[in-house]
């Protein structure tokens, strides 16, 4: 009897330790329990985040040549259009719309403008003049499709050879070219932007912008304001009053209002004043090629230059960059203020010095 006892006393210590092991167990995994359900409540939480404003804003694009921020990339192949500026052809369409205007010297003392469309195209653009070879090789460095109605001989040996895409009011006149009623010729030749997307679509091996400029703009008006005060600016490209231009900085706006002889420019179709936020004068080599006082101009030597832009100057110099005429301080491109720009190419030997005055 004592035996069997003995092995009963065991059977039951056994089952003691059976069971209180299996507590043991149970409350450890149990007591380990939440603190696994916390790790992955944290891994959760990092994984889900609320929108930011901040990360949508980053979704803004910049305009190659503007700098300004656009909420659709705009993918169109930059245009250069030549634009008539002699007096009877004021005020030209579409420069309020312009991202650059150019503007040099074609024959005599009469200056052109090239006007460079990528971030809009308006409805209408004109006059449109005749080219010269330098407007087609900066549209050529720009991998622009350029535009003009005629051109001087070393410009038709260009365009004939097809060194450039481009339409020519010479072979479209009356088509995609339409005279205006109001003006006379040579001041009455203008394109619709629409016969512009045309145009590219028929004769050009792209439309779409494939060559970024070598430009640089600051975050801000304020980040641009070191330099020496100019709130206004007078360039000469003679003693012609027909040609030249007077900018009035307007601070509210941060950019500058360009007038000639007393006279505001405005776009003539939508009657907008062509305001600007960087002025730049560039001095480039110049000379005449013939009786009627057509130019040869060096686009590729740089140069002498000047900033005009948040009410400041700087002195600077200029370099033809992969094609583009851009501000340099010791070969660094230099930031424009977000914005359109005017430039200004004067001949060297008529200098900044004489060209340009300005007061605080």
């Amino acid at each position: 009897m004592k035996g069997n006892k003995r092995i009963w006393l065991l059977f039951m210590a056994a089952a003691m330790l059976l069971i209180v092991s299996a507590c043991s167990k149970k409350d450890k995994v149990e007591a380990e329990q939440p603190e696994q359900n916390d790790i992955e409540e944290e891994i959760i939480e990092e994984t889900i985040e609320e929108p930011d404003e901040d990360v949508e804003g980053a979704l803004l694009y910049q305009s190659p040549f503007t700098g300004e921020l656009q909420e659709e990339k705009q993918w169109r192949r930059p245009i250069l259009a030549t634009i008539n500026n002699h007096p009877l052809a004021r005020p030209q369409s579409g420069l309020s719309e312009a991202d650059m205007i150019i503007e040099f010297l074609a024959e005599g003392n009469v200056t052109r403008y090239l006007a460079l469309f990528q971030s809009e195209l308006p409805e209408q653009v004109g006059p449109i003049r005749s080219a010269r070879d330098y407007f087609i090789y900066l549209a050529k460095g720009m991998d622009a499709f350029y535009i003009a109605h005629g051109y001087s001989p070393d410009a038709q040996k260009l365009l004939t050879s097809r060194y450039v895409d481009h339409v020519n009011g010479m072979q479209y006149d009356g088509t995609l070219f339409k005279r205006s009623k109001e003006r006379r010729a040579p001041h009455n030749s203008y394109i619709s932007g629409d016969h512009i997307v045309e145009a590219m679509d028929k004769m050009s091996g792209h439309d779409s912008i494939e060559k970024m400029p070598s430009l640089a703009f600051h975050d801000s008006v304020e980040s641009a304001k070191i330099g020496d005060s100019a709130s206004e600016i007078v360039v000469r490209f003679s003693s012609n009053q027909d040609f030249i231009s007077t900018f009035t900085y307007q601070p509210n706006e941060g950019t500058y209002a360009r007038s000639v002889k007393g006279t505001v420019t405005i776009d003539k179709e939508n009657g907008q004043q062509v305001d600007v936020s960087n002025i730049l004068v560039m001095e480039a080599p110049h000379r005449t090629i013939d009786s009627v006082g057509r130019q040869a101009v060096d686009l590729e030597e740089g140069g002498k230059a000047l900033l005009f832009h948040a009410g400041i100057v700087k002195e600077l110099e200029w370099k033809n960059i992969d094609g583009f005429l851009t501000p340099v301080e010791n070969g660094v491109p230099v930031e424009l203020v977000s914005g359109k720009t005017w430039i200004h190419v004067i001949p060297t030997s008529q200098g900044i010095g004489k060209a340009v005055t300005y007061t605080p």
